[in-house]
């Protein structure tokens, strides 16, 4: 990338419990309480009938796959992640959910090994297992020297941004989770209370709010990132609540917005030379196997690699290398699941979407 400007590694859903906690050197208590499936293991069983023999106990690597070449191979500044998981030992289900995630904490080697500077934890289910699961699951990730972003032990630390030094400034990632995407208002966090940072409505006066807290650290030579859980699991649609929330906090210098909650990838758009991912899509899960939605094929995946320069001083780029879930870790994708998730998003996107000749997607504004 060019001088003085900073490279960045997003990508959606790691989710590292439930079948994926069962086939990692350590796995913790399979119980489940969903109405089909009530052993995790169910899950891995769920992914060999379609794909074949998943070796057990993988190494903590074998869910990235492919996934940890990719990174090797383009060096980003920042690693970004959104962990959608508790990582906990707690057996204390969350009343009224259908469905819980946790990861033992012995597994957390399964999220050092991709290195990520920032583990977002604004979303749906890191407090499967109540607050003491998230304060068990806070203890583990700082302990194992990972940041935070999105959740934390009251409002002050939750709705803080993790920050990243880098060459000439910093990145400030912030994170949001919204109701919209299952978040309880319950697991609000406030003065006195552990919780998320909560998104009730992606409303104007929530992104005005937002950007006060940005324009509060924000300094001349740092990236601020946005990341936001939030929307419904399926369809391309993107609602206009949404792109107007996004504009709004561009508006106000956030520099990259980064959407995440669809089980596959939404819409890309570049607004006024900064990028906003409405929905990155799942990427770590164990949902090979679970039929019902494979006109969205959400066993494709993208890495997004996202060029952005402080204060901008040149539009952002974006390239998107895609990935393929099978026996449970990350492989290249094919040349036909590349050229269609190249249409698709091209398609639904408010960009043109070229393929490049290393087989990545390319980001060209309109």
């Amino acid at each position: 990338m060019d001088a003085g400007t900073v490279t960045l590694f997003l990508c959606g859903d790691v989710m590292l419990g439930r079948g994926v906690d069962q086939i990692l050197p350590h796995p913790g208590d399979p119980a489940l309480r969903e109405d089909f499936v009530r052993d995790a293991r169910g899950y891995v069983e769920l992914a060999q009938a379609v794909s074949g023999p998943v070796p057990r106990p993988v190494p903590f690597s074998w869910p990235w796959g492919r996934a940890l070449q990719v990174l090797a191979e383009a060096a980003p500044d920042v690693r970004v992640v959104n962990l959608e998981t508790s990582v906990t030992r707690s057996d204390a289900f969350a009343p009224g959910k259908a469905v819980h995630y946790r990861m033992s904490p012995a597994n957390v080697p399964a999220v050092t090994v991709a290195r990520p500077d920032v583990c977002v934890l604004a979303n749906n289910h890191v407090l499967d297992f109540g607050r003491p699961g998230l304060r068990e699951t806070l203890d583990v990730l700082h302990g194992a020297g990972l940041r935070t972003a999105g959740a934390g032990r009251d409002a002050d630390e939750a709705y803080a941004p993790a920050v990243v030094p880098v060459d000439g400034g910093r990145v400030l990632v912030f994170a949001l989770g919204a109701m919209s995407s299952g978040i309880p208002p319950s697991w609000a966090a406030t003065a006195e209370r552990s919780g998320v940072a909560y998104l009730a409505e992606p409303s104007a006066a929530a992104a005005e709010a937002v950007v006060r807290r940005v324009r509060r650290v924000k300094r001349p030579g740092d990236v601020a990132v946005v990341s936001v859980h939030w929307g419904s699991n399926w369809g391309h649609h993107v609602p206009q609540s949404h792109v107007g929330f996004a504009h709004a906090l561009v508006d106000g210098g956030v520099d990259v917005v980064h959407g995440h909650s669809s089980h596959h990838p939404r819409r890309v758009e570049a607004y006024r030379g900064r990028l906003i991912l409405y929905g990155c899509g799942d990427f770590v899960d164990d949902y090979e196997g679970i039929t019902g939605y494979e006109e969205y094929r959400d066993d494709l995946r993208l890495a997004c690699l996202l060029s952005v320069a402080p204060d901008g001083g040149r539009p952002s780029g974006l390239r998107m290398v895609p990935l393929r879930a099978r026996r449970m870790r990350l492989e290249p994708a094919a040349e036909d699941e590349r050229a269609w998730l190249r249409e698709t998003l091209d398609r639904i996107s408010d960009a043109d979407i070229v393929l490049g000749a290393d087989g990545a997607l390319v980001l060209v504004p309109r």
